[in-house]
């Protein structure tokens, strides 16, 4: 069994992305710029917020952090994305989800210009990516893409089953892993809270991609001999005994899963590590975009 690593791939990722900038900021160019808008204080959203401007400095990029109160109006949001719109030094703009319950996230989503949509949602990117176009893929799917090519995993031909049909993850994830790319070419298979037979449909799976937000959802009697399993849940669960008061738990119930598998990601130290470099991968790309306008 390969753990398929975050933290190691991630960094590979990062040492790359750190080489291109110091090559630019040596010719007399500005690093790229992230901004990131934090609405509310979520524990959850501050630690991955915190953690995306941790990894812009690792990575030579400047970022901007804005905090705006959990009550703000959403008018007040939506200017604030105008002005980073307008702000030729910001290349990339993010807005931490999940938000407030009186600020539709659609209408936030659909403000960020396309251009500087480094989360890849925006309706535009979206349909480019439908159509393989060139353009932002979602952070997390983008993230699993460089995790597989640094572990020489191959996908052609492969069948890949995807429980969870969300539009960050899900849905994307399905289009990437069916296109016609290097770290694509299967036959893929969506399944959700509706599918019946789900556990007949996740054993056909040659790749199993869980991201559904159900804690140790899926269990070894879901998972055939020598699949590969991409985890990509991250719930924080109480528990009295952790010094924190919580655990971070994966879809997948790792003990008893992994020792079926060829290749596992582990939570945390999988995925939510590889967003954050599919994140700064889609803003070195806008910030290039940006250059060449």
């Amino acid at each position: 069994m390969i753990l398929l690593d975050g933290k190691v791939a991630a960094e590979a990722v990062k040492e790359k992305l750190k080489a291109q900038v110091a090559e630019l900021t040596d010719k007399g160019h500005r690093p790229p710029k992230l901004a990131a808008i934090l609405v509310g204080n979520n524990g959850a959203s501050e630690t991955y917020v915190a953690s995306k401007v941790k990894n812009c400095a690792e990575t030579g990029f400047e970022s901007l952090l804005i905090r705006l109160d959990e009550n703000v109006p959403e008018s007040t949001l939506l200017q604030t994305i105008e002005q980073l719109n307008n702000d030729e030094t910001v290349d990339g703009i993010l807005v931490q989800l999940p938000l407030p319950k009186h600020i539709s996230e659609q209408k936030v989503i659909a403000t960020i210009h396309p251009e500087k949509d480094v989360d890849g949602f925006h309706p535009i990117n979206a349909g480019k990516l439908v159509q393989g176009l060139p353009t932002f893929i979602p952070a997390t799917p983008y993230g699993i893409l460089l995790l597989l090519e640094h572990y020489h995993v191959q996908t052609k031909g492969k069948h890949a089953v995807i429980v969870g049909r969300s539009n960050i993850v899900g849905r994307p994830m399905s289009i990437l892993l069916s296109s016609n790319i290097p770290m694509g070419n299967c036959t893929v298979t969506i399944a959700h809270s509706h599918t019946q037979n789900l556990t007949d449909i996740c054993l056909q799976a040659d790749i199993l991609v869980a991201a559904l937000g159900k804690p140790e959802f899926v269990t070894a009697n879901m998972v055939k001999q020598g699949a590969i399993v991409i985890d990509v849940g991250i719930t924080r669960v109480e528990d009295a005994t952790a010094k924190i008061g919580f655990r971070i738990k994966g879809d997948v119930a790792f003990n008893e899963v992994a020792p079926k598998t060829a290749a596992i990601t582990p939570v945390p130290g999988g995925v939510g590590l590889m967003t954050i470099a599919g994140l700064l991968s889609n803003t070195l790309q806008a910030y290039l975009n940006n250059k060449k306008a």
